[in-house]
């Protein structure tokens, strides 16, 4: 899709942060098949902009993203069936990574990026979907958070059945998707689904000096290589796990980045890493690649 034609999401990047805005805020940022479209193409450009090493989500107004249009859903009792509503062409950022991120919203896991949900308002159903195959989650005081699916008479979403034990584990996951319930940000951070709880007022500033940290002083060959560990590390055993770490760490000590950190180290000076390009192929050949 053309990215100057945006209807319902913003993308801006200051410094090395990208952000990805859903813009539907007088419907809570409903997803619809044109946000997934758009959403995707510009989560692309952000995976593809070598100046870009940190990409952050949220939502435009009181929400972060308050799940599937009730029009879509509509829409769905009226056909008989699940229509995503995506063209054949969409975006496929994260994917060629590795077999078990070739799916939607799994997808994020393939993105050589650490990705940041910023959680201003509701996420629910869809939305806290995409709030949990981000990376780390920030919250706004009172957001509310729920599943939803059980009261629409639906399956836990996007292998959420997966993906949430996880997280917080079993019993609480449990609970969570069993239930549908609303839990508000604090109980979320509890729970070790939130990674932290702002006033509503400083969520903004406090995601954005953490992006802007992780961009200027970790290397973006580490965040690559670590993200791609993380979840790689959750579908093989210990003594593989271990193993591609040393593989990785030989051939990472041959690179720039670590020569730059040495010398910032020991000249005791932050440092500088250079920016990285990564397509699909790169992406997995410079961290490793699938075992």
């Amino acid at each position: 899709m053309e990215l100057d034609d945006l209807k319902v999401t913003r993308y801006a990047v200051a410094g090395a942060v990208a952000t990805i805005t859903l813009d539907r805020p007088g419907e809570l940022n409903a997803w619809t098949g044109r946000m997934s479209t758009e959403y995707r193409a510009l989560l692309a450009r952000a995976a593809d902009d070598p100046r870009v090493r940190v990409i952050v989500v949220t939502g435009a107004g009181p929400g972060f993203c308050a799940g599937a249009s009730s029009r879509a859903l509509q829409g769905h009792v009226e056909r008989g069936g699940y229509d995503p509503g995506i063209p054949a062409d969409i975006a496929t950022p994260g994917y060629g990574v590795r077999p078990e991120f070739d799916a939607e919203f799994a997808y994020h896991f393939g993105i050589p990026k650490p990705i940041i949900a910023a959680v201003n308002g509701p996420a629910a159903g869809v939305g806290l979907v995409l709030a949990c195959f981000c990376d780390l989650r920030f919250a706004a005081a009172g957001a509310k958070l729920t599943t939803a699916h059980g009261r629409l008479g639906l399956p836990a979403e996007f292998g959420l059945s997966w993906l949430l034990p996880r997280l917080i584990g079993l019993t609480r996951a449990a609970d969570l998707l069993l239930s549908s319930r609303i839990v508000l940000a604090e109980e979320a951070a509890q729970l070790g689904l939130v990674n932290r709880v702002v006033p509503p007022e400083e969520l903004t500033s406090v995601v954005a000096d953490y992006a802007a940290d992780l961009a200027t002083t970790v290397s973006p060959a580490s965040l690559a290589a670590t993200k791609q560990q993380l979840y790689t590390d959750l579908h093989r055993d210990l003594a593989t796990a271990v193993r591609d770490s040393q593989e990785r760490m030989e051939t990472m000590m041959t690179g720039p980045d670590f020569h730059e950190g040495v010398a910032a180290l020991t000249g005791k000076r932050p440092p500088i890493f250079a920016d990285v390009a990564y397509s699909d192929d790169e992406s997995a050949k410079t961290q490793g690649g699938p075992p």
